[in-house]
């Protein structure tokens, strides 16, 4: 474990110029902030730590594959072949459990591209997104990937956001998050901080929402088909902000960074853009259904569409929970259940 506590001082400094009183701005109000580093140490899955992990009465953990290094995003196919993506190194990996065991035999490398990141099958086709390229290729019948065929190759620059995570929704299209390129700052392109919707065959794209600072994890509610994601909140405001937030994304609605953050704070390093006051900026944008644990580091949401868990677990969602670096003490390192009433 590695831990550095850092102050961070904020002030706005007045320049002096022969102008007219009327033309000086206001003096601006200085801010501190107190940020902290907590590094934990990476410890491999071994069978005692897997057996100790807290999990509800009734459920089991079981390691499916090991060896991969820094997987990040998992796509299914029927017959159970996973693909898993490795951004640092750009490649996808097949990994089938041949005898269904529950343990993989098989790993295999199918694909390398660099910063290969977000995966998403439909059919036959596996879709994957890069920093700023969406592919396609076919699935072959012994698991491997066709040649990867270039769909989009303009998507906006990566910045402190890099990690593009695709899926496909309920009318077909696919959705795209594309996160920002700072902490918090006012874009110039205005897909960034987005969620895209972008058509199979690389003929166009919209943008779906707005102000979403990264908005990892997604996914469409089982029964109402209503999109849910859980954003990223922005670092060194302190321990406890920002939040994490769960939103309803709904199409053309903005949800606020960096100007709103959380429950609707104002935050002073970013005057709305537009010019206008917060409360006006503010009443344009949705706030989030429900705040977690500040820095908790939210990478995957995915709704329960199985029928393998108790049944009141059916139409909820679970949040996995990277963890924090930006806080004294950890928050996340879990997988959390959000209950749904519909």
């Amino acid at each position: 474990m590695r831990f550095f506590p850092t102050t961070l001082l904020a002030a706005a400094l007045l320049p002096v110029l022969p102008a007219a009183a009327q033309n000086v701005p206001p003096p601006a109000t200085p801010f501190q902030m107190r940020g902290n580093i907590y590094l934990p140490n990476k410890l491999p899955a071994t069978d005692a730590r897997v057996a100790a992990l807290k999990i509800p009465s009734g459920f089991t953990v079981s390691k499916f594959a090991e060896g991969l290094d820094m997987p990040r995003m998992l796509a299914m196919m029927p017959n159970g072949d996973v693909y898993v993506s490795n951004r640092v190194k750009g490649t996808i990996t097949l990994v089938r459990d041949a005898n269904k065991d529950g343990k993989a035999e098989v790993m295999r490398q199918v694909a390398q591209k660099p910063h290969l990141h977000g995966v998403a099958l439909q059919g036959n086709k596996l879709y994957i997104s890069a920093i700023r390229e969406v592919y396609v290729a076919d699935v072959l019948p012994d698991g491997s990937l066709s040649e990867l065929k270039e769909l989009y190759h303009d998507l906006p620059d990566a910045g402190q956001h890099a990690n593009r995570v695709l899926h496909f929704g309920p009318d077909g299209k696919l959705y795209l998050s594309v996160g920002s390129t700072c902490n918090a700052c006012d874009e110039d392109n205005p897909e960034n901080a987005t969620i895209l919707q972008l058509n199979t065959d690389g003929s166009g794209r919209q943008v779906v929402a707005h102000g979403l600072r990264n908005t990892i994890g997604f996914d469409w509610h089982p029964l109402t088909k209503e999109l849910f994601g859980m954003d990223h909140g922005i670092d060194w405001l302190g321990d406890e902000t920002q939040q994490e937030e769960l939103n309803q994304i709904k199409n053309g609605a903005g949800y606020g960074w960096p100007s709103i953050i959380a429950d609707g704070q104002h935050y002073p390093a970013n005057k709305p853009k537009s010019g206008e006051s917060y409360e006006a900026f503010d009443a344009k944008n949705e706030r989030p259904l429900l705040l977690y644990k500040a820095h908790s580091a939210p990478l995957g949401l995915v709704f329960n569409k199985g029928s393998q868990f108790p049944k009141e677990y059916q139409n909820d969602a679970f949040v996995t929970m990277h963890g924090s670096w930006n806080r004294a003490q950890p928050s996340g390192y879990k997988l959390v259940r959000v209950h749904f009433n519909a």
